[in-house]
């Protein structure tokens, strides 16, 4: 079968691969329907390997080269123990996340956190391929109403949906969301589920700006032009906001962020980041603000599902393109170059 394979910072290849083996009992085998490009896939690609291990991985034991992609849906191709309300033949959506299920984490329900945990296409083979092992915990059937598109994004939107919940935010709370690429687009959409009274964007790509004002962001801010701390400050009554998101991942962003929210709101970090910050104590502990990291998610993506399902959630606005997989190796060299054109890629080795 054919796989975009990552063998190191910017050397993608398209290349011919096995199929996977037969599934053990805690895996299952999808047939690739569309998987998304991810910024984390475009940090590997860029200057990887960052959450990508060169030697064995200690759950699943894969090691380079392998498969990049993780936001994915697809057919059910092979399950490694019956499992009640999954059959092959099932459309389904995919939580790639990876966990031992026998630790402190993984007995809370934490498996995202589990200390052994990974991620399909970064902990093993990927979803750029035409046929990917999962997790058979993370399987979510789909919906007759829900296509295959669709459900390829819920990986994304279960980020910001966590992210969301993590904030704590509540009808009627005033919201900033520190940029607006696909992450901080998914964090606007889960916000406003929640109730977000005004929902606030600082981007500083007029493109972004644009879309986000199209599906109902109350302001969207060029930080390069705006102070948005006073911005934000003034349209809330002189308080602030009661959370902000932050979805850059860019330390510096971080001060910001905690300086900017209200005495006694949330500030989250949903962002991946590889640097250190600086926070001065007093503007957490005068003011009783919280600080707050944010993984991925848990149990989301069948939420997400749920919400599409019923019109709730509208994910088309984040959709902005379809290639092939055979395209791969172009897409990762075009988004690298101008990530303004698009939020969500979603790449198919079925054709066009």
């Amino acid at each position: 079968m054919k796989a975009l394979r990552w063998h190191g910072a910017r050397d993608l290849r398209l290349e011919e691969v096995p199929d996977p083996a037969e599934p053990r009992p805690h895996e299952a085998v999808v047939e690739v329907s569309w998987c998304g490009v991810c910024g984390t896939d475009l940090h590997e690609f860029l200057e990887g390997p960052h959450m990508i291990r060169t030697a064995p991985h200690p759950l699943t034991g894969a090691q380079p080269p392998l498969a990049l992609g993780h936001e994915l849906s697809g057919t059910v191709l092979a399950l490694g123990t019956d499992t009640p309300g999954i059959a092959v033949g099932d459309r389904v959506a995919v939580d790639p996340v990876w966990r031992c299920g026998v630790c402190y984490w993984c007995a809370r329900g934490e498996y995202h956190i589990c200390p052994r945990s990974g991620s399909v296409g970064l902990a093993s083979p990927g979803g750029f391929a035409e046929r990917v092992t999962v997790p058979l915990a993370g399987l979510t059937c789909l919906p007759d109403n829900v296509s295959d598109e669709m459900a390829a994004l819920a990986e994304p939107l279960a980020v910001g949906l966590h992210a969301v919940a993590r904030a704590g935010i509540r009808p009627g709370d005033n919201v900033l969301v520190v940029g607006g690429g696909p992450i901080g687009f998914a964090v606007v959409l889960a916000a406003r589920l929640a109730g977000a009274a005004g929902l606030y964007v600082s981007e500083p790509l007029k493109e972004r700006r644009e879309k986000l004002l199209e599906i109902g962001v109350t302001e969207a801010f060029d930080p390069r032009e705006t102070d948005v701390r006073r911005e934000v400050f003034r349209r809330t009554g002189r308080v602030g906001p009661d959370a902000v998101i932050d979805a850059t991942g860019v330390a510096a962003l971080a001060a910001q962020a905690v300086a900017t929210v209200r005495r006694g709101g949330r500030v989250v970090l949903a962002g991946v980041g590889h640097g250190s910050v600086e926070i001065e104590m007093g503007q957490l502990v005068f003011y009783e603000r919280t600080l707050l990291g944010t993984l991925g998610y848990t149990f989301d993506i069948p939420r997400v599902i749920d919400l599409m399902s019923t019109g709730r959630l509208d994910a088309s606005p984040l959709l902005t393109g379809r290639r092939s997989l055979e395209d791969g190796v172009g897409v990762f060299a075009d988004l690298a170059a101008d990530r303004a054109s698009h939020l969500k890629v979603l790449l198919t080795p079925k054709g066009l």
